[in-house]
């Protein structure tokens, strides 16, 4: 039987304006997502093959109905705590594959995990992704009639608003409505991002609740990044419903930048006893000081980045936030979606 090893990459939201809360409780968002060249690797086993080495269950492995995944430590401590198996994302998008599709195959998932959880990185969407993409090249390879480009965007937005992104092909896109609304465009190529994670987890819908009560606090409606306006002669109100404008800076140097993230001022504001606002403020001035760019939050946290245009600075940046924070990384963007491959 064949098997499958494909990557996971993860995402930066270089910009992400966040509207208010609608009657259904979700948010819409415009955001630049861009997939980065680090990210997690997913192996899939069918039965009576091995393969891939895939021990029997070490700290976390679980299995049920014929599924069974074991998630391993790869550069980064943060892995997931004690979860019922139905409420893990790869689970979960399994069960809808097979459900679609009738594909009741065995399967046997390694996942070598790299991406912090609660990271703001993409973690769960690129599994729950790369999981769609592997099943479906794992039914062609079997003789099988594998989804469409539709349909797969179809149970990737019930998985997840970010998970359709990490189905194109393409390494960076301007992102709309609840994350289903997805255009392309040319990542910048010639960057490194040094990724910078406190050793905390932020949890999503903690974090939108958390921005609602700021705006609300605060008698702002749509505010997009009020904590740090930039000097680029950028009207910010133009930012909702006018993409191109704001995409235009892409091509510029990150030192013009106007783009903010809306999660960003609410966290700052936090006077909670979590210490997470000091954190924030500690990792963007770090990385400020030792020569980025442009320096930013990643989706709702926990993950801060700095853009360089000078890999020796990078890595020089990365050497000494090590100092300080367990997970540091250099990185770059992804020119392309990577595929699944047969083994």
């Amino acid at each position: 039987m064949p098997n499958v090893i494909i990557e996971a990459p993860a995402k930066l939201n270089l910009h992400l304006g966040v509207k208010n809360r609608r009657p259904d409780g979700f948010h819409d968002i415009e955001s630049i997502f861009i997939a980065l060249g680090f990210g997690d690797t997913l192996y899939f086993e069918t039965p009576g093959t091995d393969s891939f080495g895939i021990p029997s269950f070490g700290t976390h492995s679980f299995g049920m109905a014929g599924i069974y995944i074991s998630i391993e430590d790869g550069d980064t401590s943060a892995l997931p705590s004690a979860l019922p198996i139905e409420k893990n994302i790869i689970f979960k998008a399994i069960s809808l594959f097979r459900d679609r599709t009738g594909y009741t195959q065995g399967l046997r998932v390694r996942v070598e995990k790299r991406i912090p959880l609660g990271g703001g990185l993409g973690g769960g969407s690129s599994n729950a992704a790369s999981t769609l993409l592997a099943l479906n090249t794992l039914c062609a390879a079997e003789g099988k009639t594998p989804l469409d480009a539709a349909s797969l965007a179809e149970l990737a937005a019930s998985l997840g608003s970010d998970v359709p992104f990490f189905l194109g092909k393409t390494g960076a896109a301007w992102v709309s409505g609840r994350g289903e609304r997805i255009k392309p465009l040319e990542a910048p190529k010639t960057l490194s991002f040094v990724l910078v994670n406190p050793g905390f987890p932020s949890e999503t819908a903690i974090a939108f609740r958390l921005l609602d009560e700021f705006r609300e606090n605060n008698h702002e409606g749509i505010c997009l990044g009020r904590e740090s306006p930039r000097d680029s002669g950028f009207p910010h109100e133009q930012l909702i419903g006018e993409p191109g404008d704001l995409l235009r800076f892409l091509c510029e140097s990150p030192r013009n930048w106007p783009f903010e993230n809306d999660f960003l001022p609410a966290f700052l504001a936090d006077s909670g006893n979590t210490g997470a606002a000091g954190a924030y403020r500690e990792m963007l001035g770090r990385l400020r000081d030792l020569g980025a760019d442009f320096a930013g939050l990643s989706g709702s946290g926990a993950t801060c980045f700095g853009v360089f245009t000078e890999r020796e600075q990078a890595e020089k940046a990365q050497k000494a936030l090590l100092k300080a924070f367990q997970f540091v990384k250099v990185t770059f963007p992804l020119a392309r979606r990577a595929k699944a491959v047969l083994k």
